[in-house]
C-alpha cells in the first residue's frame, strides 16, 4: 500500500507508510529514530505493557502517587510505552463531563487522590477505639506520668476536644498540674480572651503554648498576646511561633531533643544541645537570631539549617553572616532567596564557604550557573479539599496538576480551542525532576491516514539509564529554561519562594505608580479633505461585506481592484509584503496606522498604558505573562494573604471573541494557561454593574484621523453586549460562557436590545445619570489614545485614516473599566439598528446610514453623528 493511499483513508499497514504519515509528528516527540519502528508494532497492535516494567507506589501519605521501575535494569532510548488518555476535554466543558459520563469523576478522583476524606486529627481517638473526652485525656496523662516517670505532667495535648471556655475553665488545670512545661489547646472552641488569659498565666513555667485553630485568636489583638508573654515568663513558643525569649527550651523542640517523651532538660546535662547536628527553624517567625543558646558553643556539631520563612530583620546581613561563619560544621543551609542574607545565592555562598549545598541544590552547580535564585527544595502543591467538598470540584481544583495540553491542525488551520488531557494512572504518577529519567511527548496516531481517524496517546521513553527501584521522573517543563521563567512557571506544582515574587510584584507597582502622562491638548484639525483631482468620486476597495452595502454616498464608489482605489478598507493587515504583492502605492489611504498593533494586541496595549499612565483606574491590573509572570505571582500572593479576591481572567494576546479566554481563582491553572499560548493575565471585575442581574460591556466605535495631531473622534452609534445568563460569582459559573462573557454574536443566542431603551432602563435601575458614564467613558478613551500617540509617534502616517472598536466595561461603582482596543471591529449591529444619539439633541441615526457618516468624518472631515474628544 502506498503512502498516498494511507492518506487517502486506507489503513496503515506498512512502516513505511507510518513514517510519511507521522514524519511531523514523530519528529515534534522528540522521540529517538531508532524507537520508531518500536513505536509502529506498539500503535498497530495496541501493546500496553507498561505494567510489566513499572509499579506505582502511593506516597506523600496517600495524597500522591509516584512510578517505580520494577525490571532488573532500563538503558537510556531502549523502549518506548504507550500511555492512554484518561480524560481528553476542553476547558468550558470541564465540570460539565464531570457530571455527565458515568464513573469519569470517580475514576479522575481516584487518579488525583482527592477520593478519600480527610481524616486529620483524628488518628489518637481511631488508637484508643473513639473520641476521648478532656477528662479522660487528663485522667490518661496522670496515669502514664506515674507510671513511667516521676508523676509530674510536664506536656499536655488537649487538642480537638470540643473544648469551649467553660470546659476549659472546670478543669482546673494550674491547681491540677502546676509544673507543666508545654500545653496545646489547638482545634477547640475557646472564645473569651480574658478567662483564657486568666487561666493560662497561672503556669509560670509554661515553655510552650499552642491555641492555633481557636475563635479567640480570630478576634484577638497584640493586647491578649502581650498579656500572656507577660505573665508567662519562660514561654518560648507562642501558638509555632517563637517569642523574644527564644533559647535553648525552644531550639531543643525543633531538633527533636524536647517532646512530650522528653519535655524537660533535668537529665541532658549543662550542654542539652551539644548532640544536634540538623535544625529546622523554618517559619517560626524569628526576628532576631542572635541568642546566647543558638551558637556553635551550644551545637558544635550543627551541620544541617533551615531558617526559611523568618524575617530575622533585626540583624543586619554582615552579622548574620558572622554567626552562621562561626558553626564550622555546617554544610547545608536553606534560607530564602532574597531573604535576611541577601538577594544573590552566589553571595551567600562566597561569604560561607563552608557550604556544599543551598537551598538543596550543590554550590558547585550554583556558582558555576551563577544563579541568583536558588530554591529546589521545593514543597509540593497538593491539592486541598474538605470534606463537604463534592468529587467533581476537587477534581477541578487538582486536575491542573496533571493536566497536558495540544492542539489540533490541518492544512487548513489551527485549532483555536486547545485540548486538554489527563493520562492514565501510568502517566500520572510520573512525578517532576529537574534531572528526569524518562520523556513523555503527545502522539497523534492516524491509523487511516488521516486526522479524522486520529487517537490520541502519550509515548514514554527513558532518556537515562534506570536499574529496579528508581523513580522514573519526567520534566515538566521539558525545552523551558529561565529565559522562558522556569523558576516562576514551577509554582503550578510546588511552593515556590513567595517573599521573592511579592519583592518583585512591589518593584513592579513602585514603578507604575511613579507614571503620570500629561494631556496632550486638543487642536484643530490638520487634515484636509481627501478629493480625486478631476473631482470624480474616490474609489473605494474593500473585503467588508456592510461597507460594500452601506457606503452609499455619491463622494465614495465601490472598486473591486485595490491597485485602483484610493481608499483601501479591508480587514486584514496590510504590510509592506501585502503592499508589493497587490500593487499598493504610498499614495493611497488605508483603513490601519502604522505600529497600530500597540493599542490592538492585548499585551501591546497593557504595555502602552503602563508605559506612559502607570496604572490609571480604569486599567484592571494586568501582567503579560510571557514577561512578567513573578510579578503576577506576587500579586497573588499578597492578595491571598490579606484575604482580598484572587479572580483573574487569561485573554491571549491576540484573538477575539473570548477565544481562548478563561477566569480563574487557581494559581496554578494560571500558570498552566501559559502553554496554550502567549496570554495576558488580567484581575477579573469581580463586582460589575449589572443590567438586570446580568453582566454586560459597551463596544463603543472610535475614528483616528490623524496621531499628530491627536484627531479622534467618538461615534454616537454605540450598543451594550448582554450576556446571556443571571451574573454569577458561584464556582461552576465559571465554566458557563453565557454567564461570564457577552460576545453573542458568534452562533449563540443574541439579545440586541435598543441602546436608547438600555440607557434609559439603566437609569431608571441604578438611579444614576447616563451622561456622567459617558463623560467617564468618553475621558478614558482620549486618555488611551493619547497614551498611544506619546509612546509611539511612529504610528503617524497621513495617509492612514482609521476605526477601532474600544470595549469598556463598568464596574458597580459605575466606574469605565477599559476591556480592549479591536481593528476594523464588526459593525453588523450599527449598520443593521436604528437609533438616537445619547447626547446632543438626541437625533435619529439610521443603521444603512452607519458607514456614510464614518467616510464623511475620516475623509470628508465631517462631525455628523460624531464628536471630537
Amino acid at each position: 500500500m502506498s503512502a498516498t493511499n494511507a492518506s487517502n483513508g486506507s489503513r496503515i499497514e506498512t512502516y513505511e507508510d507510518f513514517v510519511k504519515v507521522h514524519d511531523l509528528l514523530l519528529a515534534a516527540s522528540g522521540l529517538p529514530q531508532s524507537l520508531h519502528f518500536k513505536l509502529f508494532q506498539k500503535l498497530t497492535s495496541e501493546t500496553f505493557d507498561g505494567g510489566a516494567h513499572f509499579e506505582i507506589e502511593p506516597c506523600e501519605e496517600g495524597r500522591q502517587r509516584r512510578l517505580l521501575l520494577t525490571s532488573e535494569t532500563m538503558a537510556k532510548d531502549s523502549n518506548v510505552f504507550l500511555i492512554d488518555h484518561a480524560w481528553t476535554f476542553r476547558l468550558p466543558d470541564a465540570y460539565k463531563l464531570l457530571q455527565e459520563v458515568p464513573g469519569l469523576v470517580q475514576r479522575m478522583a481516584a487518579l488525583m487522590c482527592v477520593d478519600v476524606e480527610d481524616d486529620g486529627g483524628s488518628e489518637q481517638a481511631a488508637e484508643s477505639g473513639g473520641k476521648m473526652t478532656a477528662e479522660e485525656v487528663l485522667e490518661s496523662e496522670i496515669r502514664n506520668a506515674k507510671e513511667t516517670g516521676d508523676g509530674f505532667v510536664r506536656w499536655l495535648e488537649l487538642e480537638e476536644l470540643g473544648l469551649d471556655d467553660a470546659t476549659f475553665l472546670s478543669l482546673n488545670l494550674s491547681t491540677k498540674f502546676p509544673d507543666l512545661l508545654a500545653l496545646s489547646l489547638c482545634g477547640n472552641k475557646l472564645e473569651n480572651q480574658e478567662k483564657l488569659v486568666e487561666e493560662v498565666t497561672k503556669f509560670k513555667n509554661l515553655k510552650a503554648l499552642w491555641l492555633n485553630n481557636n475563635p479567640v485568636l480570630e478576634k484577638s489583638d497584640c493586647g491578649m498576646e502581650d498579656a500572656i508573654l507577660q505573665g508567662c515568663p519562660k514561654l518560648e513558643i507562642y501558638n509555632s511561633r517563637f517569642t523574644h525569649n527564644f533559647g535553648e527550651w525552644a531550639l531543643g523542640f525543633c531538633a527533636d531533643v524536647y517532646g512530650k517523651d522528653n519535655p524537660a532538660s533535668s537529665h541532658q546535662g549543662n550542654l542539652p544541645l551539644q548532640s544536634v547536628t540538623s535544625l529546622d527553624l523554618s517559619n517560626r517567625g524569628i526576628h532576631n537570631l542572635i541568642n546566647k543558646a543558638f551558637s556553635p558553643f551550644e551545637m558544635p556539631d550543627l551541620s544541617y539549617l533551615n531558617i526559611r520563612g523568618n524575617p530575622i530583620e533585626e540583624n543586619s546581613v554582615s552579622d548574620l553572616f558572622g554567626l552562621l561563619k562561626a558553626f564550622y560544621c555546617l554544610q547545608s543551609l536553606e534560607v530564602d532567596v532574597p531573604g535576611p542574607l541577601g538577594d544573590s545565592a552566589v553571595e551567600i555562598l562566597e561569604s560561607l564557604p563552608t557550604l556544599s549545598s543551598l537551598n538543596g541544590v550543590d554550590a558547585s552547580k550554583i556558582l558555576e550557573s551563577e544563579k541568583h535564585i536558588v530554591d529546589s527544595m521545593l514543597q509540593l502543591r497538593l491539592p486541598e479539599w474538605t470534606a463537604e467538598e463534592p468529587l467533581a470540584d476537587r477534581v477541578l481544583n487538582a486536575m491542573w496538576l496533571y493536566l497536558m495540553t495540544y492542539r489540533l491542525a490541518d492544512e487548513e488551520k489551527l485549532d483555536e480551542n486547545p485540548v486538554w488531557y489527563v493520562m492514565d494512572e501510568l502517566g500520572s504518577a510520573l512525578r517532576h525532576s529537574d534531572e528526569p529519567n524518562f520523556r513523555v511527548a503527545p502522539f497523534l496516531f492516524m491509523p487511516e491516514g488521516k486526522l479524522a481517524s486520529a487517537v490520541s496517546f502519550s509515548i514514554l521513553w527513558p532518556t537515562q539509564n534506570v536499574k529496579r527501584g528508581d523513580e522514573c521522573t519526567r520534566d515538566y517543563l521539558f525545552g523551558i529554561g529561565e529565559d522562558k521563567q522556569r523558576s516562576a512557571r514551577l509554582t503550578a506544582w510546588f511552593y515556590t519562594p513567595q517573599k521573592y515574587f511579592i519583592q518583585e510584584y512591589e518593584k513592579h507597582l513602585n514603578k507604575l505608580q511613579s507614571k503620570r502622562l500629561p494631556s496632550l491638548s486638543v487642536k484643530s484639525s490638520a487634515t484636509t479633505v481627501v478629493h480625486r483631482s478631476d473631482g470624480s468620486a474616490l474609489r473605494v476597495y474593500t473585503d467588508i461585506p456592510q461597507v460594500e452595502e452601506f457606503l452609499t454616498r455619491p463622494e465614495f464608489v465601490i472598486t473591486n481592484e485595490p491597485k485602483d482605489a484610493d481608499i483601501i478598507w479591508t480587514s486584514m493587515q496590510i504590510d509592506e509584503e501585502v503592499k508589493k504583492a497587490v500593487g499598493i502605492t504610498d499614495q493611497q489611504y488605508i483603513n490601519q496606522f502604522p505600529f497600530e498593533a500597540c493599542l490592538v494586541m492585548k499585551h501591546h496595549l497593557a504595555d502602552t498604558i503602563q508605559k506612559a499612565q502607570g496604572s490609571p483606574g480604569w486599567l484592571q491590573p494586568t501582567y503579560n505573562l510571557e514577561t512578567h509572570l513573578s510579578q503576577l505571582i506576587g500579586d497573588y500572593c499578597l492578595r491571598k494573604r490579606e484575604g482580598l479576591n484572587n479572580l483573574w481572567i487569561l485573554k491571549p494576546w491576540n484573538m477575539a471573541r473570548t477565544i481562548d479566554t478563561t477566569v480563574t481563582d487557581n494559581l496554578s491553572a494560571i500558570i498552566r494557561l501559559m502553554e496554550t499560548g502567549p496570554k495576558i493575565c488580567q484581575k477579573y471585575i469581580e463586582h460589575p454593574a449589572l443590567f438586570q442581574g446580568k453582566k454586560f460591556d459597551l463596544r463603543y466605535i472610535v475614528l483616528v484621523r490623524s496621531i499628530n495631531p491627536l484627531e479622534i473622534f467618538l461615534a454616537d452609534v454605540f450598543w451594550v453586549r448582554l450576556a446571556n445568563n443571571l451574573y454569577s460569582l458561584e464556582k461552576h459559573s465559571l465554566f458557563e460562557y453565557e454567564t461570564h462573557f457577552t460576545v453573542m454574536n458568534y452562533g449563540r443566542r443574541l439579545n440586541h436590545m435598543n441602546t436608547p431603551e438600555f440607557v434609559r432602563e439603566f437609569e431608571k435601575e441604578h438611579q444614576v445619570k447616563w451622561l456622567d458614564i459617558h463623560q467617564r467613558v468618553k475621558s478614558m478613551i482620549r486618555s488611551v489614545f493619547e497614551s498611544a500617540a506619546s509612546l509611539h509617534p511612529e504610528m503617524h502616517d497621513p495617509k492612514s485614516r482609521a476605526m477601532y472598536g474600544v470595549d469598556v466595561m463598568l464596574d458597580a461603582s459605575f466606574q469605565p473599566k477599559l476591556l480592549e482596543v479591536t481593528y476594523c471591529p464588526d459593525c453588523m449591529r450599527a449598520c443593521k439598528y436604528d437609533t438616537k444619539a445619547i447626547c446632543g439633541g438626541g437625533e435619529s441615526i439610521r443603521g444603512p446610514d452607519f458607514f456614510n457618516f464614518v467616510f464623511g468624518c475620516l475623509f470628508l472631515n465631517e462631525t455628523i453623528h460624531v464628536c471630537q474628544l
